[in-house]
């Protein structure tokens, strides 16, 4: 009896103070994660960009020991500068960084244990990857949440495959647009 209660309970995952606060004030903007507010991104910069600061320059780490510090980890490296350095080229600075806590956190099953809700940023860096090999990542991934993230993982892993990048960043990284990708961004395709 006491072995399979061992087996079946969740684990008691100590969290910092620090991580979360990062995820109650996340969690609490549900309704701006995906629309340009230049309040909302100057109050999340204001409150953040000191532990984001801390977060790239691998300070934290140690959150990576609670599915709850992962899922800090994952906002500060790779939601907050989308929002805090938003139509600049450190929108993308921490994107590998992020890549890499999400890998190690879906290596140790965190996802799952995070509400529902929240389970999308596991899966974010791996759609805003330019990778082909993360683009297939973050298809699977989604495919476990279901619509709308499916289609819009999709859609995203179709962006790569056909230009090997995200035509819509190209000026915020000094990169020339072809014409192809021009034609695309001019029809409304993404943009970001």
């Amino acid at each position: 009896m006491e072995i399979r209660q061992t087996l079946t309970s969740q684990p008691a995952w100590a969290t910092p103070a620090e991580s979360r606060a990062v995820v109650a004030f996340w969690a609490a903007s549900s309704a701006r994660w995906f629309h340009k507010d230049a309040s909302f991104d100057h109050a999340f910069r204001k409150r953040f960009l000191a532990l984001h600061i801390d977060v790239a320059a691998r300070k934290h780490d140690d959150w990576m020991a609670s599915p709850n510090g992962a899922l800090a980890l994952l906002i500060l490296a790779d939601q907050f500068p989308r929002n805090a350095f938003r139509g600049t080229g450190h929108m993308y600075a921490t994107d590998p960084l992020a890549r890499h806590y999400a890998r190690q956190a879906l290596q140790t099953g965190y996802m799952e244990h995070i509400e529902r809700e929240m389970r999308l940023f596991f899966c974010l860096p791996f759609a805003h990857s330019e990778d082909l090999d993360d683009q297939d990542i973050s298809v699977s991934l989604n495919g476990q949440l279901g619509q709308p993230w499916l289609d819009h993982a999709q859609d995203h892993r179709d962006i790569i495959r056909r230009f090997g990048r995200f035509p819509h960043r190209n000026p915020m990284l000094g990169r020339a647009t072809t014409a192809q990708e021009a034609g695309f961004l001019e029809a409304g395709g993404f943009q970001g």
